[in-house]
């Protein structure tokens, strides 16, 4: 028995090494300086205690910050998730073409968020205001993404485009598991296709429905690549997320302990919805 569990330590053993190293290690330390004053190099610095995580609720870029990233996140989430479900629906209904359009709608997810958001800041920089002047249309004649109270709705809608694609296939997987003898009995009993969906479809598909919405919302709330490739965090910081102010103020403003006592908050928080959600989602597929 001793000789068959050999090989297994030896594949496992180094990826506990490697995962330890580059990513508890690192987590460890950041935990370490966030009671210290350090300021990202040298190695002079002193034991400040909690003050770091007292100033944290006192900052008003900080609380900005996380208003952002919640009011994003949740808008996300929901918009994600009718979008990709009814995709879905749409995907797995018996149409020609049914798989060339399923690897167009999955084509978002492979490719990179830093050059999606690249083309579509030029999209809105350049291509839309063009389009909407020479329509007549003064919503598109604006680059929405220079303007304070617009520029998160263009940060929205890429997160939406490349997001939904995943949660798509996801959905679809879940759809693929429910029997047809099902739908062929609520035929026979005169069940519309509204009923057929709350009665049949969605109760079965709540596992995969808990997924999407607890893989969405951690996305949206570690957004970070969006925001770099799109507004930079402005106009001024109207669209600064929490994770960008972490980067920007830890490594580039010299709060480097100081960012990270946000980064500790910031993961309690992730956790925290993370859990929460799981729960809450979970008996609601007892209830259904």
């Amino acid at each position: 028995m001793n000789k068959r569990i050999t090989p297994y330590y030896w594949m496992t053993v180094p990826a506990v090494v490697l995962f330890f190293v580059f990513m508890t290690l690192p987590a460890l330390q950041g935990i370490y300086y966030s009671f210290t004053n350090y300021n990202g190099f040298g190695k002079e610095y002193d034991f400040v205690g909690f003050k770091n995580y007292f100033n944290l609720f006192q900052d008003d870029n900080v609380g900005n910050a996380y208003w952002f990233t919640f009011k994003f996140a949740i808008v996300v989430t929901i918009l994600t998730n009718i979008l990709s479900l009814l995709i879905a629906l749409g995907l797995n209904a018996k149409i020609k073409f049914r798989n060339f359009f399923r690897g167009i709608y999955f084509l978002p997810n492979i490719l990179s968020v830093l050059i999606v958001g690249y083309i579509f800041n030029y999209l809105f920089s350049n291509v839309f205001p063009i389009w909407g002047q020479n329509l007549g249309i003064n919503a598109l004649s604006t680059n929405i993404l220079g303007s304070e109270s617009l520029a998160w709705i263009g940060i929205v809608i890429v997160a939406v485009w490349q997001s939904v694609a995943l949660n798509t296939i996801l959905y679809l997987a879940g759809l693929q598991t429910i029997p047809t003898t099902l739908y062929e009995a609520s035929n026979l009993d005169g069940a519309g296709k509204w009923r057929e969906f709350w009665s049949i479809t969605f109760p079965l598909i709540a596992p995969f429905f808990t997924i999407n919405m607890v893989l969405a919302m951690k996305n949206s709330l570690m957004v970070f690549d969006q925001i770099v490739a799109l507004t930079n965090g402005g106009p001024g910081r109207a669209t600064q997320s929490i994770s960008h102010l972490i980067y920007t103020g830890g490594f580039e403003g010299g709060e480097y302990a100081y960012q990270s006592a946000n980064s500790v908050i910031y993961f309690i928080v992730i956790a925290v919805i993370s859990i929460l959600q799981i729960r809450f989602l979970q008996r609601r597929e007892m209830d259904l």
